[in-house]
């Protein structure tokens, strides 16, 4: 009887040896993907041609970046002002500022993207 008691005891310990072994994977490495330069949007507005020039002051050169300058945006029936902003600069692109190019029965707007080159 004690050989079937040690047995049993045997077997329990080695059930608890192996519970208690985990096997962890690995984590997946992050991918990254290079993602290509945004193409330019515009919108098309069918409306009278924009003011020609937005005025606004211009700050100081800063190192590392590029004022995107002002445009005008059509909203609610009429042209509105939209202030510039700094966008910091990228190795190997240059700034497309927004502007508005007229064609096609109206105007269309094309956002400020970075292009390379």
């Amino acid at each position: 009887m004690s050989f079937r008691i040690a047995s049993v005891a045997v077997i329990a310990a080695v059930t608890a040896v192996m519970a208690g072994c985990v096997v962890e994977q690995p984590r997946p490495r992050p991918v990254y993907v290079a993602q290509p330069a945004p193409q330019p949007e515009y919108v098309e507005v069918a409306a009278p041609a924009p003011p020609p020039v937005f005025i606004e002051t211009v700050p100081p050169p800063r190192e590392g970046w590029v004022w995107a300058r002002g445009y005008y945006a059509w909203r609610g029936g009429r042209w509105v002002g939209v202030g510039g902003h700094w966008e910091r600069g990228r190795p190997g692109y240059h700034y497309v500022h927004p502007h508005w190019v007229q064609g096609g029965g109206g105007w269309h707007f094309n956002a400020g993207v970075w292009v390379a080159g």
